[in-house]
């Protein structure tokens, strides 16, 4: 009787141990894109992430019209006019939020 006890709690441990859901550290840690490609026709981009996490370099991914993912190169010329054209839309609303604030 103590087996099959000591069985049953080994299953359900096994089962609902929380430690076993979570993903690896050697996973957790690793960049999303290990390769990038530097001509992607901007016609066929839907949107643009930029990650940044601790141990991984900046990363831009192209979301593509067909749905598929792609690492695009952050140093590509046209990335980074992007990016700028970003921030300053950012900075822009921003100002004009301040404005509108003191206004009222």
């Amino acid at each position: 009787m103590d087996v099959k006890l000591a069985f049953v709690a080994a299953l359900v441990m096994v089962i609902y141990a929380p430690s076993l859901q979570a993903k690896p550290i050697s996973l957790v840690e690793r960049c999303y894109c290990r390769s990038t490609m530097n001509n992607i026709p901007r016609n066929i981009i839907q949107e643009l992430r930029i990650i940044q996490t601790p141990n991984c370099p900046f990363q831009v991914i192209a979301k593509l019209k067909s749905n598929k993912e792609v690492c695009v190169n952050p140093e590509s010329r046209w990335v980074r006019l992007f990016v700028r054209n970003v921030i300053n839309k950012r900075k822009i609303q921003k100002a004009q939020l301040k404005s509108l604030q003191r206004s009222n």
